[in-house]
């Protein structure tokens, strides 16, 4: 968009923006570094649509990501200078008079961060802050997604798996490098020995369980699942302001 598109939504009532909270970091070796911010791209488009009076603000890129890093290409910056970048993006926000900004972590690594950061804003700006950042309902969302679209395959943690790969193949098939496939670690996953001796120390290619289980279809029924919880809290939240 241009300024003046964004002065005039706002001249017509647009009062809510969705800012999601990305990353660049290994996604196994068939999906792109940009994996978590091209599904915050997506999500946010999509909830700003779905809502009918939002906004959707460009996705926040890199994230918190250090327990990637032994894979190159990763960017990562430490939680307090996410969370300061969060802070600027809704001090802008609420300048311009969005009266409820909205932040949907894509990455793992980012929900600790937005939900710590999100009371602290609010109390500083007249706009209402929403943090949709509970990652067990986020892991949840993905499970169902795949799980209604018929691929019985639940993962306690997720990366780069069938369920990402998924919602890849529902943004753009020619994202997933289809010949460079390989399955992941199985089985029970220490989140705490994740972050502390990162993904390497668990999983060689950087991917977690089978993403040759993923199809476009299970990507769009996952996308649109979490569109609809998502916005649905999100007109909740307003209402009770």
């Amino acid at each position: 968009m241009a300024w003046p598109e964004v002065e005039s939504a706002l001249q017509n009532g647009t009062r809510t923006v969705i800012v999601a909270v990305g990353a660049i970091e290994q996604h196994g070796p068939h999906l792109p570094l940009n994996m978590d911010t091209l599904d915050g791209d997506e999500l946010s488009r999509r909830m700003a649509a779905e809502l009918g009076d939002a906004l959707a603000a460009p996705t926040i890129r890199p994230g918190c990501s250090g327990h990637h890093m032994e894979f190159p290409g990763t960017i990562t910056v430490p939680p307090e200078t996410l969370m300061d970048v969060i802070r600027s993006y809704c001090r802008s926000l609420d300048e311009h008079g969005f009266e409820h900004i909205v932040l949907v972590p894509t990455h793992g690594g980012n929900f600790g961060p937005v939900r710590t950061v999100a009371p602290d804003i609010a109390r500083k700006l007249d706009a209402t802050v929403i943090s949709l950042a509970d990652l067990d309902e986020h892991m949840q969302l993905l499970n169902e997604g795949l799980s209604e679209a018929g691929i019985e395959y639940d993962q306690d943690v997720i990366h780069a798996g069938a369920a990402e790969t998924a919602i890849v193949l529902a943004i753009g098939d020619g994202l997933v490098r289809t010949d460079q496939i390989e399955s992941g670690l199985e089985g029970d996953i220490s989140p705490a020995r994740l972050l502390s001796d990162g993904f390497k120390s668990i999983t060689e290619n950087g991917v977690l369980g089978d993403p040759a289980k993923a199809t476009a279809e299970a990507g769009e029924v996952i996308i649109q699942n979490v569109v609809e919880t998502y916005v649905e809290q999100v007109k909740h939240e307003r209402d009770a302001v």
